[in-house]
């Protein structure tokens, strides 16, 4: 760990300690993400029905509405499984503490304060 005190005369010894601190970073998230090749699967849509559990009609109404992901070559229709699970997960309910903290915050975000009664110009 880097304790001592940066100075212009320590800095490129600084700054390589955080290169070396950044590359050792990656490398733990890369090993963490699950490579492309497993999830980024082209699937048809009898794949994708058993997947996000919905019948084919739902998903080409999914579709004709733009809300899931898909290519379409030719007549048929295509969908990487990744971006079924990715559509899926984003569209999570948020919990009621979630709801009341987003809330709260666009309160705060909209309340102006008075000056105080003392302030003249």
């Amino acid at each position: 760990m880097y304790n001592d005190e940066i100075t212009f005369d320590k800095l490129p010894q600084a700054i390589t300690y955080l290169i070396e601190q950044v590359a050792e970073l990656k490398q733990m998230v890369l090993k963490l993400q699950p490579t492309q090749s497993e999830k980024h699967v082209l699937i048809e849509i009898d794949d994708a029905s058993r997947i996000i559990k919905k019948a084919k009609s739902t998903i080409y109404t999914l579709v004709r509405k733009g809300l899931l992901p898909y290519y379409k070559k030719g007549k048929k229709l295509y969908f990487y499984e990744d971006e079924l699970l990715a559509w899926i997960e984003n569209g999570q309910k948020k919990t009621s503490e979630q709801n009341y903290d987003q809330m709260l915050a666009s309160i705060q975000k909209n309340v102006h304060r008075k000056p105080k009664s003392g302030f003249s110009i």
